[in-house]
């Protein structure tokens, strides 16, 4: 492919997920296009940033295909290498050019010719810099903007890799004026490129505070980063080629107060115990399995990643409906492969052909392969549902969705903690940062110290939940959390609850699969063109026409897939698997990749959806994302400061120095 095709590709016409266009682009636009100058093998010099850029998106072997013999640290010493030409792919900054320069001035260059890439707009300062060594300029092949700082983490999902947001925006560092700038420009920068990638230009909206008069610094975090991000984009009109003139999709930036459950509550999907139960590093799992020579146990890496089809397949499932499926595909496995089929003969005693054994042999290693793939899952899924047996999960995970649908309050949280002493204190917590979140005025003065010690926390414990209810900004001061329904029975009990029941309509009725996160709404709101003005201010706002133009092609997309794609009604109540999670499966029990089919699905598509959370998203919002992006009809991209699992969330809570916020009125 060569990279004007690849750029066509990127546009709706012919679809491509973020994830592959964000390859391509790095394959094709840039490592493809010096293959004009030179046909020769060539060296891949990088920073720390764009080495991070280029694993999330592509493989050692797609370097490689593209005539790429090393790949080295821009600031590791390197062997010259005057006969090779070398591309560079760095970020723009004047440590970066200063290396670059050394490289290839002098008498005696590293490399015989440099091709300079880099992953944002370069500063007209470092241009001339790099200009005024007239040793280095002839040669130069190339010196472009790729406009590409952005981190995939799956076909619809990506990251900016600021971990420590919270700490740089709202925390201690915050109040350093000039390091707040710095890390907001880098923020507006790794955002707008996705824009960029993608030949998108959104209608931005941001999370306005909840009460301006009393907001303090950090609630105004969306609205400034909204504008720096619709700074940088007005400068792409004018700057990249074919990029578009009018707005084409809508963006909402939000930061991590618009739901403040979804990243301590347990989630019950595959993919969310995976991160919760099991000590991952990324998408790496350390699993111990048993040697089938020896029978000793020992230590397999396990990549939980797109190019694991049972993985693509199971990841959104409930646990338990994640665990049936994996039953039947080994079942299916079993009595339809045909080297399965002939082991088991041949162990039951009957006599094999030659034309079997034949068979057996052709069989083998694709049988092997997939075997051990659903092997390691049913591992998996067995270790979770010990860690959830042992632990008495479902009990606790029964308690917090009735916390959050208004079911349990104050006197059902004390029974579970006298009759659960022996429950660990991260899962006490979470409960109780749930709760807070649903009650915040049961943790106003004495009332949170006593909860807190019946549940035995200790005071790092309690830092967690103070923190919580800081970040939640303005908001606290009311009794009520933001986006809770009160209703109210026999005109006497109300019934607090953070969110509406939705399991009269929802196709899942598998337990504890009651709980969404607050973003469902908010999608669909921007789908229907409900979200409000106020709460949602736009930067550049659409006119009625171009609103109910989008509003028209979503509706008129949303109905034509319900009535065409879903097929005959059937129950709401049914524990069948929602279109979006059911994939196609052949014959011998193995899953078809999702991604065979989406090109196709993608173009009958409308506008995408862009969605960032300032302060990191959760396993539950990205599930979101994949389910609305079938409903609706429409790609919704997420993307995020990072991803955070429940631990991690915790721990940065408990880290978190909160100078840059009011402790006043707070006690716990």
């Amino acid at each position: 492919m060569s990279a004007s095709e690849s750029a066509s590709a990127s546009g709706r016409g012919d679809y491509k997920n973020f994830r592959m266009t964000s390859r391509d682009r790095l394959l094709y636009e840039m490592l493809q296009s010096t293959s004009s100058e030179s046909k020769s093998w060539k060296v891949l010099i990088m920073d720390k940033v764009t080495v991070k850029v280029m694993s999330s998106s592509c493989k050692m072997a797609d370097i490689t295909d593209q005539g790429i013999s090393l790949v080295e640290d821009l600031f590791r010493r390197r062997q010259p290498l005057p006969s090779l030409d070398a591309i560079y792919f760095i970020q723009p900054t004047k440590e970066n050019i200063v290396m670059f320069l050394s490289d290839m001035s002098g008498r005696e260059p590293l490399y015989k010719k440099a091709f300079v890439f880099f992953c944002q707009p370069v500063p007209k300062e470092l241009v001339n810099h790099i200009k005024s060594d007239m040793s280095v300029v002839p040669r130069i092949g190339a010196l472009r903007e790729m406009n590409l700082e952005f981190f995939p983490v799956d076909s619809q999902v990506f990251v900016t890799e600021n971990d420590s947001a919270l700490e740089d925006f709202v925390g201690e560092n915050s109040q350093n004026a000039r390091k707040f700038d710095a890390c907001m420009n880098t923020l507006a920068i790794r955002i707008a490129t996705a824009f960029a990638s993608l030949k998108e230009l959104p209608y931005v909206r941001f999370q306005t505070a909840k009460d301006p008069d009393t907001a303090s610094s950090h609630e105004l975090i969306p609205s400034k980063l909204a504008s720096a991000v619709w700074d940088r984009l007005k400068l792409y009109k004018s700057t990249i080629p074919n990029y578009p003139q009018k707005e084409t999709c809508e963006f909402l930036i939000l930061d991590r107060s618009v739901d403040q459950i979804a990243p301590v509550i347990h989630e019950w999907t595959y993919d969310a115990m995976c991160h919760d139960l099991l000590e991952m590093d990324g998408n790496k799992l350390i699993l111990e399995v048993t040697n089938k020579a020896t029978g000793q146990p020992e230590k397999k890496e396990v990549l939980l990643e797109d190019s694991d089809p049972v993985w693509l397949e199971i990841r959104h499932l409930h646990i338990a409906e994640a665990s049936e499926r994996l039953h039947e595909k080994m079942t299916n496995f079993a009595s339809k492969n045909k080297a399965a089929a002939l082991s088991q003969a041949s162990r039951d005693g009957a006599e094999l052909s030659t034309r079997d054994l034949q068979k057996m042999v052709q069989a083998l290693p694709q049988y092997t392969e997939q075997m051990e793939k659903l092997s390691l899952h049913v591992e998996i899924a067995g270790k979770i549902n010990k860690i959830i047996r042992d632990m008495g999960l479902r009990e606790l995970g029964q308690l917090e969705q009735d916390i959050v649908f208004g079911d349990a309050g104050t006197k059902e949280i004390i029974t579970f903690l006298r009759a659960h002493q022996d429950a660990s204190a991260d899962n006490k917590l979470r409960l109780l940062m749930i709760y807070a979140s649903v009650h915040p005025d049961k943790f106003e003065g004495d009332k949170a110290s006593k909860i807190m010690q019946l549940a035995k926390l200790s005071a790092e414990d309690m830092k967690a939940v103070k923190t919580m209810r800081l970040l939640a900004g303005s908001s606290i001061s009311k009794k009520k959390p933001s986006g809770s329904f009160s209703l109210t029975f026999d005109g006497q009990r109300k019934k607090i609850a953070a969110r509406k029941d939705k399991t009269n309509y929802e196709e899942e009725s598998w337990a504890l699969s009651k709980f969404y996160p607050m973003l469902e709404e908010l999608i669909e709101n921007v789908n229907k063109g409900e979200l409000s003005k106020n709460d949602y201010q736009y930067i550049n706002e659409p006119t009625p026409v171009n609103r109910e133009h989008i509003r028209s092609q979503s509706t008129s997309l949303s109905s034509t897939t319900t009535t065409t794609a879903t097929g005959p009604p059937r129950s709401m109540r049914s524990r069948r698997t929602a279109t979006w999670a059911r994939p196609h499966s052949s014959e011998d029990g193995s899953s078809d990749s999702v991604l065979r089919n989406s090109p196709n699905d993608f173009k009958m598509m409308g506008s995408r959806i862009f969605i960032f959370i300032f302060g990191g998203a959760t396993r539950s919002e990205i599930r979101t994302c994949y389910k609305l992006t079938n409903k609706l009809r429409r790609e919704i991209i997420l993307g995020a400061t990072c991803i955070d699992d429940p631990t991690q969330y915790i721990t940065k809570l408990k880290q978190f120095s909160g100078k840059g916020l009011s402790l006043e009125g707070l006690r716990i």
